[in-house]
């Protein structure tokens, strides 16, 4: 252990240490370089730095699904996405063919301002594989897709509230009890 006090001057920044021996083999060392935190270090809104200027897919908690380019974001990782478009999908039935196929549309949005607690979800997009549909999607007009998903999500919900029902008359109690036994 090396005898320092309050009166030694700091030590100097690739230089030896006060009182410690000099390096008399060999070339001074470098001066050390700024070092850069790699990105797991972080862990609030900054890891988003790595993604500015990417195209970038978000799922909301709504379910909503987005597609843009990440422009901006703040400490609550609020986001600024330019060119945002939002991706419909949703199933279709055969009356012929008991297969079912799937659908998707697109919806541009321009610029869109997500707040932070809103996203479930978030990744880069390849841009070699930006163009490709979905797979087992094929693209469809936006009005009969909307109207395709909107009826499937009826009838999730109305599937759901009949078996919070049924949870609730066998004693079990879940989340939003309250709205569905009034």
């Amino acid at each position: 252990m090396e005898p320092f006090n309050t009166h030694d001057p700091p030590p100097q920044p690739g230089g030896p240490h006060p009182g410690a021996m000099m390096n008399t083999l060999g070339p001074p060392p470098l001066p050390p370089q700024a070092q850069q935190l790699p990105p797991q270090m972080f862990t609030t809104a900054a890891q988003l730095l790595d993604l500015t200027d990417k195209k970038l897919l978000l799922v909301l908690r709504d379910g909503r699904k987005l597609i843009g380019i990440l422009r901006s974001w703040d400490q609550f990782a609020n986001l600024v996405l330019q060119s945002t478009i939002e991706r419909v999908f949703a199933t279709v039935t055969d009356p012929q063919n008991p297969q079912t196929r799937g659908v998707y549309a697109d919806k541009s949005h321009g610029i869109f301002l997500i707040r932070g607690e809103n996203v479930l979800l978030l990744g880069e997009i390849d841009l070699d594989k930006d163009d490709d549909p979905p797979f087992g999607y094929e693209k469809a007009e936006f009005g009969l897709v909307e109207k395709l998903a909107n009826e499937q999500k009826a009838v999730e919900k109305a599937k759901e509230t009949k078996k919070l029902k049924k949870l609730a008359t066998l004693g079990f109690e879940g989340e939003n009890m309250g709205e569905i036994l009034l």
